[in-house]
């Protein structure tokens, strides 16, 4: 048995000798959840006898978990919160309170495991998910909130039995590991749902609904799905993309269920938490704001329901820049016409030709690769986003195409940083270095 000496280290013998999703792509994933029970119980079934609310979906599932994690926060109870994929930091996976997991933590389970990992050659993601749990527990939390990493029935985190399930949506994306239609992708989702546990719903096409409706039911899964939604959640939100609006819905739903269950929900307090759930929860890359002159957007939205919805508010703010220039331009300030400055990466195993033909063509395009192994080479791109009628330059990294996209942006212009959630993970310390 090795013996780490350093966070570094060990994080390094998860990322390299380990097939990590994020990287690999499908290969990298496995099916079921047999590995993972085999590591809880050889740390004693952390993930047992706490009390969990566990979050599928296709789009805003960090959201809805960061909202129900900041609300626990802010009326006091002990709250773990795991997500993935990470930003920045591998630590920002697992949180409580807002506080990342201690390198010191990391170091130490991993040697703990270590002889158990070669034994039972988990996955990079079945570690982490190991790792959360263990941690949740040996921090004595109050509940923890966990967000499903890629489907539902099969992932890793569906070891738990939660006292309350919640779907946030469901839309096309990893088509090749969970079905090629909203009925197979429904059916993997839902199979969160546990016999008995109450089941929140966010808005969604019919056809998953009556899929989802239906197993709930076979499950008696009590299903909140229209509770009205109090107008002062949506209106206080610091996350600001138009697409909250659907996960508002499903955190209104899932609040209901919790006072169902006899948590002393109290209005005043959700709304503090919802006013401050970045700083309480660390979530980032949700219609981010980075910088006003020009305006830098960033935004982690990657599928075609995501980007549906990204590039419909992206409109409705051109418009009010391309009004403001109309109107300096009467009192006699001379302004070229607002453009919006795309810097734009994505996946190898992404539907990219469905993704980019959604790109508005009078844009101005920054192709890059992100730093994964799995990011697509910016000049092939650039070549399919060609033939589509986008123009645009190709780039080696996310800095270098940056760093053009500020050169060439006036004040006016607005600069979006998507496409894939690496591209914004590669752009947020370059900006925040630049500020």
């Amino acid at each position: 048995m090795p013996a780490f000496t350093s966070y570094k280290d060990s994080v390094d013998f998860m990322y390299t000798q380990l097939p990590m999703y994020h990287n690999i792509g499908k290969i990298a994933y496995k099916e079921g959840v047999e590995n993972t029970f085999k590591l809880l119980e050889t740390l004693g079934n952390p993930h047992l006898n706490r009390k969990w609310i566990h979050v599928a979906g296709t789009n805003g599932k960090g959201s809805v978990s960061s909202m129900l994690s900041a609300t626990f926060s802010q009326h006091g109870y002990k709250t773990g919160l795991y997500t993935s994929p990470h930003l920045l930091d591998f630590r920002e996976r697992i949180r409580i309170d807002g506080i990342c997991i201690s390198e010191e933590t990391v170091l130490s389970f991993v040697n703990l495991v270590y002889d158990d990992i070669v034994d039972i050659q988990p996955s990079f993601f079945e570690i982490t998910v190991a790792l959360a749990f263990y941690h949740f527990n040996i921090e004595n939390i109050d509940i923890g909130i966990i967000e499903v990493g890629l489907g539902g029935r099969l992932d890793s985190t569906n070891v738990i039995t939660p006292i309350l399930s919640v779907i946030t949506n469901i839309s096309y994306d990893h088509t090749d590991l969970l079905g090629n239609t909203l009925t197979l992708i429904a059916s993997e989702k839902a199979g969160i749902v546990k016999s008995g546990v109450p089941l929140a719903m966010g808005p969604m096409p019919q056809e998953p609904r009556g899929v989802i409706q239906r197993i709930a039911k076979e499950k008696s899964s009590k299903v909140y799905e229209t509770i009205p939604v109090d107008r002062g959640f949506e209106k206080i939100l610091s996350l600001k993309g138009n697409y909250q609006k659907e996960n508002i819905q499903t955190f209104s739903n899932a609040i209901e269920a919790i006072k169902d269950l006899y948590f002393p929900i109290k209005r005043s307090l959700v709304l503090k938490a919802l006013s401050n759930i970045n700083q309480l929860t660390g979530l980032r890359g949700r219609w981010e704001i980075l910088e006003t002159h020009p305006l830098v957007i960033a935004d982690i939205a990657h599928n075609e329901q995501g980007v549906r919805a990204i590039l419909e508010q992206l409109a409705s703010v051109l418009l009010e820049k391309q009004t403001w220039v109309f109107e300096q331009c009467v009192a006699g300030n001379r302004l070229e016409v607002a453009k919006t400055h795309f810097v734009w990466g994505m996946v190898s195993d992404k539907d990219r030709a469905t993704i980019l033909a959604l790109l508005p063509k009078d844009g101005v395009y920054y192709f890059c690769k992100p730093s994964v192994i799995r990011g697509c080479d910016a000049d092939t791109l650039r070549m399919e986003a060609h033939s589509l009628g986008l123009q645009g330059m190709a780039f080696g990294s996310v800095s270098e195409a940056l760093r053009s996209a500020y050169s060439a942006a006036k004040l006016q212009d607005i600069i979006y940083i998507g496409g894939s959630t690496f591209v914004v993970a590669d752009a947020l310390p370059w900006i925040d270095a630049k500020q």
